[in-house]
């Protein structure tokens, strides 16, 4: 490549980056990558999930500052750069039945409209790869699944100069991906891997309750070797302090495990304008050839 290959992660709110891909994106920016988060929503309707905050009276009252500083801290450490949206976070509903989105919410933005503030960044950015979530949102959070949908659009329209014409100089990027680190062969290595060692997994109920998902799997066509870089990924993690508890089921595989058994972080080819060979271990694999 004659120019700095960049990589851009879209993820819905304040510490889906360093859940999702964290690894890959400290491997690539020790590679001299230029890499870029966009988060669409500030996690202003984040619950705070660390049990040794809750009830802290000052997150509660600035929850909104206390994310964004959060999210400063595993920028720093993940070696990123990172833009906002700027979306209000939807929340998780919850309840039978569930209750409507809040007025103004991200879920709730006409998604064509609410594409153009992605495609300004990409034309900003120009980036040759993208990650964001598959139509199920990883999970499905209405944040993420609307994560889905404008970055869909936005990589189909941020090379057409006919679309979003006030948005800048047109830039096409060559190949999207969906983040799927926690497919189930992942889980079900991890789980073994870990019995066999005679150590206790925290994944056993998980598949117990994907065994009734009535889901198929994924095709995984990517799989980036990131092991080194496990540590940095935890370490943004705990950055998020509101959503992390550093107690919890995280941090409940030894690290040495971990980069044994899987040591790769894993995606799903979704839309590429260039030649590749599946599996990939390089999420710029046909872009470097490319030039």
């Amino acid at each position: 490549m004659t120019d700095q290959l960049r990589l851009m992660a879209v993820h819905a709110h304040p510490d889906d980056e360093s859940s999702k891909g964290a690894a890959t994106m400290a491997k690539y920016v020790s590679e001299g990558v230029d890499v870029l988060v966009a988060t669409c929503t500030g996690g202003e309707r984040g619950s705070v999930l660390n049990p040794k905050l809750q009830g802290d009276p000052y997150i509660e009252e600035h929850i909104h500052e206390v994310r964004a500083k959060e999210m400063d801290e595993a920028r720093q450490i993940l070696g990123v750069k990172q833009a906002w949206l700027g979306f209000v976070d939807s929340g998780l509903p919850e309840g039978d039945p569930l209750p409507p989105l809040p007025e103004g919410c991200f879920a709730l933005q006409d998604v064509e409209e609410a594409a153009g503030e992605l495609v300004k960044l990409i034309r900003e950015f120009r980036p040759h790869v993208i990650t964001t979530y598959d139509e199920n949102g990883g999970y499905p959070h209405p944040d993420h699944i609307m994560t889905h949908k404008i970055s869909m659009v936005a990589f189909d329209a941020a090379g057409d100069p006919e679309r979003y014409p006030d948005a800048g100089e047109p830039w096409t990027p060559l190949k999207l991906y969906y983040n799927q680190g926690f497919n189930r062969a992942r889980t079900v290595a991890l789980h073994e891997g870990l019995l066999a060692r005679g150590l206790e997994s925290p994944y056993g109920e998980w598949l117990e309750r994907w065994e009734k998902m009535d889901r198929p799997d994924r095709e995984i066509t990517t799989y980036v070797p990131c092991a080194d870089f496990f540590e940095i990924r935890d370490k943004a993690l705990l950055a998020h302090a509101t959503q992390i508890d550093p107690d919890g089921f995280w941090f409940h595989v030894p690290m040495d495990a971990q980069k044994e058994i899987w040591p790769t972080e894993d995606y799903e080819l979704a839309r590429s304008r260039v030649d590749t060979t599946l599996p990939e271990s390089d999420l710029f694999a046909g872009v470097r050839e490319a030039g």
